[in-house]
C-alpha cells in the first residue's frame, strides 16, 4: 500500500494548519495533532498525542473523534493514517486491525478535506534515522551508524518490515510483505513444530510464528508435542514465564521465537544489503530485550559461510515503537503525500469542496 491519488486528479497543497497523524495497529492506535515545524532542526512538531486501545472503540471513526473532541481546539481538515493492509476502493483491507477502515465514511464523519494512507512500517522507516536511533538498544553487531539501506522489522499483531534507502530529502522507504514469506525451520525441533502447524504440508508464513499471536501458536504447538494442556493465554504471560523459567514450554517457545526472528532478519539484511543496520521495533520486543540477548538470535542472524562476513558488520538495534509511527507518517505526508509526487500504492481521498 502506497500513492497519492486524488479523485479529482488534483495536487493537494501542504496544509498550513495542524493535521491528524494516526498509526493504527491491531491492538493500539497512536494519534497525534501535528504541524510543520518552523525549527529547521525538526521537520514536524507534535501538538498533542494519545495512545488508544483499539478494543475500546467500535471503529476508527469513533477513536479519531474521541481524540479530536478531547485534544484539538480548532477544526482539523487533513489526516494521514499509517496502517497495515491494502486499499481497495474506499476501504483498507487487513487482517491485523481491530475493525475494517472505511475511508469515505471516515472523511465525512470528521469533515476532512482529505485523507492519505500509507503502510505502517513505511511510516516507521521514515521515522528511523540516526537521531531517531538514540534510545535504541544495541542487540548485536558494531555500535556504528553508516549510510546505507536500513531495515525496520516489527513483530506485533502481525510481522511488518520495510527498508529505507538513503537519498536526498530523507531518502525513500520500500514497503514489503516479508512477513508472509514461508517459514524455514532451522532445527529438528522447528520441523516438529512446523508439522504440528501444517500436518498435511502447505504454506506457513513467518508471521504465524514471529508475532505476538505467533508466540501463542508456538507455545500451544510445543504443549501439544509434549501432550500437555496450555496453561498460559497471552504473549505477555508466556514471556514472563520464560523470564522466570517457570514454564518449560514458555522457555522453549521464546527461544524458537527469538531464533526464528534472527533467521528472518538476517535473510532480509542479505536481501537488501542493509549496511545501515536493522531496527527491531515495538514495545513487545523492547520488553523481551534480556531474553533476546540470551537467545540464539545473533547466531541465526549471522547465517553461515560467506554471508557471515557481511552480516557481522550489520548492527541490530531494538527500539520502542512509541511515537515513531505518527512522526514518520507526518514526515511522509509533508514531504511527498501533499506534493502530489508519491509513487504507486499510496492513497489519498480528497474532498469535493
Amino acid at each position: 500500500m502506497n500513492a497519492v491519488i486524488d479523485p479529482l486528479d488534483r495536487p493537494v497543497s501542504v496544509p498550513a494548519t495542524p493535521f491528524l497523524a494516526a498509526d493504527v495497529g491491531g491492538t493500539y492506535a497512536r494519534v497525534a495533532l501535528m504541524q510543520s515545524s518552523q525549527d529547521a532542526a525538526r521537520e514536524v512538531e507534535v501538538l498533542a498525542y494519545r495512545k488508544f486501545a483499539c478494543a475500546d472503540f467500535p471503529g476508527l471513526t469513533e477513536l479519531l473523534q474521541a481524540f479530536v473532541q478531547g485534544d484539538t481546539h480548532t477544526p482539523v481538515r487533513h489526516c494521514v493514517i499509517a496502517c497495515a493492509g491494502q486499499v481497495i476502493g474506499n476501504d483498507v483491507l487487513t487482517d491485523n486491525t481491530a475493525w475494517p477502515i472505511h475511508l469515505s465514511q471516515l472523511r465525512q464523519a470528521l469533515a476532512l478535506d482529505d485523507i492519505a494512507v500509507l503502510n505502517d512500517f513505511e511510516a516507521l522507516g521514515y521515522a528511523i534515522d540516526q537521531d531517531a536511533g538514540s534510545g535504541a538498544r544495541l542487540l548485536c553487531g558494531p555500535d556504528t551508524h553508516i549510510d546505507g539501506p536500513t531495515l525496520v522489522i516489527g513483530p506485533g499483531t502481525g510481522l511488518g518490515a520495510a527498508v529505507r534507502l538513503p537519498g536526498p530529502d530523507g531518502g525513500h522507504v520500500l514497503t514489503t510483505e516479508a512477513g508472509q514469506m514461508d517459514f524455514a525451520p532451522n532445527s529438528i525441533r522447528e520441523r516438529e513444530v512446523l508439522v504440528q502447524l501444517a500436518p498435511d504440508g502447505g504454506y506457513v508464513a513467518y508471521e504465524r510464528i514471529v508475532s505476538g499471536p505467533g508466540l501463542l501458536t508456538l507455545y500451544a504447538a510445543l504443549c501439544s508435542l509434549r501432550g500437555e494442556t496450555p496453561k498460559l493465554s497471552t504473549p505477555e504471560a508466556i514471556t514472563a514465564a520464560a523470564a522466570t523459567r517457570h514454564d518449560a514450554e514458555a522457555v522453549e517457545a521464546v527461544q524458537i521465537f527469538c531464533a526464528s526472528l534472527g533467521s528472518f532478519a538476517g535473510s532480509l539484511a542479505m536481501t537488501f544489503m542493509s549496511r545501515g543496520g536493522v531496527y527491531l521495533a515495538g514495545g513487545f520486543l523492547y520488553s523481551l530485550f534480556a531474553l533476546l540477548e540470551r537467545s540464539t538470535f545473533e547466531e541465526r542472524f549471522l547465517h553461515g559461510r560467506s554471508a557471515r562476513a557481511f552480516l557481522s558488520r550489520v548492527p541490530v538495534w531494538v527500539t520502542e515503537h512509541g511515537r515513531k509511527g505518527v512522526l514518520g507518517a507526518a514526515k511522509w505526508y509533508l514531504r511527498r503525500g501533499l506534493r502530489g509526487d508519491a509513487g504507486p500504492g499510496h492513497f489519498s481521498m480528497g474532498g469535493e469542496g
